[in-house]
Order: structure tokens, then C-alpha cells, then sequence
């Protein structure tokens, strides 16, 4: 567990506990930071929207400063998150919803197995995404070129 443990009363004593007081990076960073140190490169997040969205959208802006160093997926009552690379493989998704949201502009992006595919497509945050999409296979590819971000 780490943190400035600024919300807590009092800490555990059955867990490691860090103390990282430092205000400039939030507790996720901060943890991010520890587990690059130890060596991680891929990482399973749960409970990071803390039940506030604006506690999400921070948590996703810090996942898009670590995307270079560490591969998160993030997982909730509802599903999973997370950026996908330039080419990406979903697997066990026929009948699922599969959503595509650019950061901030995707480009070129092909998808097979999905109802609705885009075939060299672009989507602009603020302009066109991708969201509640259906899988009709049960493999889904995803490609795209530019050198932004796609959040599934």
C-alpha cells in the first residue's frame, strides 16, 4: 500500500506499507513508479475509479503517461479497460459490447468482428468514436497507425 494517506484514519499493520507524501503525483502514479522500480511491465488495476468519474479520468491520464513503460488494464463491476496497441487481439468477445475511444485522434484504424467494422477509419475525441459496438466473432482485430492512443 502506498500513498500520502490523506483520506485515511488510520493504516494497516498486516501489509507493506510506503509512505510517498510527495503532493505533486497522485497515490496512482505513485504506485506506478513502485512497481515500475520492481520490475512489472504489466499491471491489473481494480477499483481505480474510486466510484468518481473525474477520479477515473485522472487515473486514465496518468495511464496514457506510463503507456511507454507499462501495459495496465483496468477492471471494474462492468468490464475492462485498457490502451490498446497498434495491433490488438480481443479474444471470448462474440456478443460482447466493444468500445473504441481515441486520445485524441486515432487514425487508420481497421477492425474485423465487429457489427459495426471501420475499414482505414478515423475517430477524433469530440468528433466521432467508437462506442457500443457488438462483436459478432469471437476473435476481434484491431489496427491503427498514428502514434496517439485508443482506449478499449
Amino acid at each position: 500500500m502506498t500513498g500520502d494517506f490523506d483520506s485515511l484514519e488510520s493504516l494497516p499493520t498486516e501489509i507493506e506499507v510506503i509512505e510517498t507524501p510527495d503532493q505533486n503525483f497522485t497515490d496512482f502514479d505513485k504506485m506506478l513508479q513502485i512497481l515500475s522500480d520492481k520490475g512489472f511491465t504489466a499491471i491489473d488495476i481494480y477499483g481505480a475509479s474510486g466510484k468518481e468519474q473525474d477520479h477515473f479520468l485522472g487515473n486514465l491520464h496518468t495511464t496514457i503517461q506510463w503507456q511507454e513503460k507499462l501495459k495496465l488494464t483496468f477492471y471494474d463491476n462492468h468490464g475492462r479497460y485498457f490502451l490498446a496497441d497498434k495491433k490488438t487481439v480481443l479474444n471470448n468477445c462474440k456478443h460482447k459490447t466493444v468500445s473504441l475511444v481515441p486520445f485524441p485522434e486515432v487514425k487508420n484504424i481497421t477492425t474485423k468482428g465487429l457489427q459495426y467494422s471501420l475499414n482505414n477509419e478515423d475517430l477524433v475525441f469530440g468528433e466521432r468514436i467508437g462506442t457500443r459496438n457488438k462483436a459478432i466473432e469471437n476473435n476481434i482485430d484491431i489496427s491503427y497507425t498514428s502514434e496517439t492512443y485508443l482506449f478499449l
